[in-house]
């Protein structure tokens, strides 16, 4: 039996949380296949104290499991713990995340996408990205973080990347990788992990669940209501307004834009083209509008930075002016903004897909220019590239810019956003249902076993504290 893929992946003010898998051979490396088949159960055991050579406490998680997730709680904030995880005595190796030349990876698959380069060719190149290092995802010491000051007024979770209806994870073109899918027998894993992260997310005390774009794979009209439907299960949807008791909100991603086709002829028609909009059968979302939710002092504002005909991202004028006249009215207003296209620079040069993809530089640059003339927007949510990113912007500095992991596949999760009068403290779990889990580690060996090193993100991408005022 062979503990390993060791991730630690939550890291609070009194806790942390490791995952890790035990398989009948040794880990496989970049260019590793499926390996659902090789779970061996055994027992989840996390040993952990201040010092390396003292590791006197113990905390166990579930026993007989091959997918093991273990929170270590009741610690003190701000101090330094080691820990190893182990399976029935077997000390569990951590996961490797290569160090990887994103721009060589992105010119890989443009060319593959483009039919330039046979898909042939990426398998070959997956061995020949990485710029010759790596880290450990668990590097067995992990420091608690420091809670912001002042009391706590409001915890918001926030997801992305949903895609209920899909069925094949992976893919860069038709067929190419091998794509991921749920087991003959098993639900589709988008509502396998949905499911899952409603339920943590209701379990941890959040407040708000937004889940910020991407709720369907191609916005049929079947998905839109079923994506509904699992949302509402944390709480009603909202379109906005002052916010009584738990709350969803929602935006647009690129996969939920308006189709052309047969299949989308029953939904509202978009005006001037032959293009029909399922998602407002279901969600208070028409194309190319903001919202805003007021919830305990603390607005939250939802952008729809969808194309019409294209996966990257832009704002029209129309939602310029309302954004505008918003930050205007209210500058200083504690304020989260969420909108399904990163923003800034930094995730532009390191998007795979290019720069395309994420929000157009136009569009970035305009709402970078509103955030600095309003001091209360303090946090902008992005989803799509399915990573745990945060960067910052030299125009609005005081603006942490993040990127949550997609819900439906590794790491499979969402980030808790705990906002205190001084400050925030951002942390992001994997979904901890049984099936959740199985379904995470499966879809980590996408891209060949380099799915983890795009995705993951660093510690302080998924678990950090902000010190500032949040009071209105």
């Amino acid at each position: 039996m062979y503990p390993q893929d060791l991730d630690l992946v939550t890291v609070t003010d009194t806790s942390f949380a490791l995952t890790w898998f035990t398989a009948s051979v040794p880990a496989a490396g970049i260019g590793g296949g499926e390996i659902r088949h090789l779970a061996v159960p055994a027992d989840s055991v996390v040993r952990f104290g201040t010092a390396p050579d003292k590791l006197d406490r113990v905390a166990r998680g579930t026993a007989d499991v091959a997918y093991h997730h273990v929170e270590i709680t009741g610690l003190q904030p701000g101090t330094t713990y080691y820990y190893r995880a182990e399976s029935d005595g077997i000390a569990a190796t951590p996961r490797r995340l290569p160090h990887l030349d994103v721009q060589a990876l992105g010119a890989i698959v443009s060319r593959v996408r483009s039919g330039v380069a046979k898909p042939a060719e990426l398998r070959a190149a997956a061995e020949q990205i990485s710029i010759g290092s790596s880290e450990a995802a668990s590097p067995g010491v992990v420091t608690t973080l420091t809670p912001p000051p002042g009391a706590h007024i409001l915890t918001v979770a926030l997801s992305n990347d949903m895609h209920v209806g899909e069925t094949q994870s992976g893919l860069i073109v038709d067929g190419f990788p091998p794509p991921f899918g749920s087991l003959p027998g098993q639900p589709p894993y988008p509502e396998t992990m949905a499911s899952a992260m409603i339920a943590d997310v209701a379990r941890l005390g959040a407040r708000v669940l937004i889940l910020n774009g991407d709720l369907t794979a191609e916005a049929e009209l079947l998905d839109v209501h079923a994506a509904h439907g699992f949302l509402e299960k944390f709480a009603p949807i909202s379109s906005g307004g002052r916010l009584a008791g738990r709350a969803v909100l929602t935006s647009r991603g690129n996969h939920d834009r308006p189709h052309t086709g047969d299949e989308y002829r029953s939904c509202p028609p978009v005006a001037g083209t032959d293009h029909f909009d399922c998602l407002v059968e279901s969600f208070p979302l028409p194309r190319q509008q903001m919202y805003t939710a007021h919830v305990n002092g603390i607005r939250l504002m939802g952008l729809d930075t969808a194309m019409l005909d294209a996966a990257g991202g832009t704002i029209e004028q129309p939602q310029f002016e309302a954004i505008e006249h918003e930050l205007r009215s209210q500058p200083t207003r504690p304020t989260l903004v969420f909108g399904h296209h990163p923003v800034t620079d930094e995730s532009a040069r390191e998007a795979i897909a290019g720069q395309s993809f994420v929000l157009d530089r136009a569009s970035a640059h305009r709402l970078e220019r509103l955030y600095s003339a309003a001091p209360g927007v303090f946090l902008h949510h992005s989803g799509h590239t399915h990573r745990n990113r945060r960067t910052t912007s030299s125009i609005a500095p005081h603006v942490a810019f993040l990127e949550v992991a997609a819900i439906k596949e590794y790491p499979g999760g969402f980030t808790l956003v705990h906002i205190h009068e001084g400050g925030y403290m951002a942390n992001f779990h994997k979904s901890s249902a049984p099936a959740a889990r199985e379904w995470s580690q499966a879809s980590s060996r996408q891209m060949f076993g380099l799915h983890p090193s795009v995705t993951l993100g660093g510690i302080g991408d998924r678990n950090f504290t902000v010190t500032r005022d949040v009071t209105s």
